[in-house]
């Protein structure tokens, strides 16, 4: 084999050399990192990383969001041929993403999860390198906006999810998914006036003054106005985006905890995501990925594609032809 032939063949996973650049690698070998992005705890000259947080023992129902970060990686294998479509730029070619792996943690000792996510994510925030994280359930997203807020202020969120996640608890102990949000918002770490929750379509009697578009409502008025709407919210503020992949009807992404029906098409999602363009964004997450529930590997797919655009969205402003 020519030297030339080898060097096209090497695993972009594990490869030296330029970070950059789209993948012309098999889809059903090789490491499955982010879109066949480098591996590596080096964050030097990393324009954006990308960590996996595979914790699921806050659910309230199903469990199983723990294969979520994996499940993500690997279908995401399926589209680093190309520049994500409908973004205008290549971030791919045009930014050094690296994948830095799963955060590590202890099974038996959950109450260190929450403090260990903080310090985690801090790490990349002190480098000064924006961070997309693969979940794991939706807890985990408490102690990124801990250390997001710790940065930044207190925050505007963009929530794509059928649970509001506002119901109350003031247990400073208790580790729930239902519950995050009320807990961010109690903090101080999310301004609910600048706030807004996407998809939802369950009862929670108080939500604390966050701003709802539910799920009929975007149905009705279509996803360029609720994305439009959301941008209006949020727009000039430092703004972290959460994507509950149950925010998606069944019939798009079955594999998670708690599904709802009623919920949002993956193609109103996807126009959603691209209409925030230009919002001050600082961080994200996908969460509630629970590959086990969905044979058809179906809900991975759609968290590579949300993953992916919030990493478009993340490297927007700072794209080659940006003014």
């Amino acid at each position: 084999m020519a030297l030339e032939d080898a060097k096209s063949e090497i695993d972009r996973a594990f490869s030296g050399g330029d970070s950059r650049g789209l993948a012309r690698e098999s889809t059903y070998a090789g490491a499955t990192s982010f879109l066949r992005r480098h591996y590596s705890k080096d964050l030097t000259g990393a324009d954006l990383a990308v960590t996996g947080v595979p914790f699921d023992m806050g659910v309230t129902n199903r469990p199983g969001a723990r294969f979520g970060p994996r499940a993500i990686r690997e279908a995401s294998a399926l589209q680093p041929y190309d520049p994500p479509w409908g973004w205008g730029f290549d971030p791919l070619s045009e930014f050094s993403i690296f994948d830095q792996g799963d955060m590590a943690f202890d099974y038996a000792k959950v109450a260190e999860v929450p403090g260990r996510i903080e310090a985690h994510i801090a790490g990349f925030l002190e480098a000064g390198v924006p961070v997309l994280t693969l979940g794991g359930d939706h807890y985990v997203t408490l102690p990124i906006l801990r250390a997001q807020a710790a940065k930044h202020g207190s925050l505007s969120v963009i929530q794509f999810d059928a649970h509001s996640d506002l119901w109350p608890d003031d247990d400073p102990d208790r580790i729930d998914h239902g519950t995050f949000m009320y807990k961010a918002v109690r903090e101080g770490l999310v301004d609910p006036a600048r706030s807004v929750q996407i998809g939802i379509r369950t009862v929670c009697d108080d939500v604390l003054g966050m701003q709802q578009i539910d799920a009929r409502t975007c149905h009705e008025r279509g996803p360029d106005w609720a994305g439009a709407r959301a941008r209006e919210i949020v727009l000039g503020h430092p703004t972290y985006v959460t994507f509950d992949i149950d925010a998606l009807d069944p019939a798009f992404a079955p594999g998670t905890g708690t599904p709802v029906w009623g919920g949002l098409a993956s193609w109103q999602a996807a126009a959603m995501l691209r209409d925030l363009a230009g919002i001050d964004l600082v961080g994200a997450d996908v969460v509630e990925v629970a590959p086990h529930y969905d044979a058809t590997g179906a809900t991975a797919i759609a968290g590579a594609h949300v993953a992916t655009d919030l990493m478009c969205l993340m490297l927007w402003p700072r794209r080659e032809d940006a003014e």
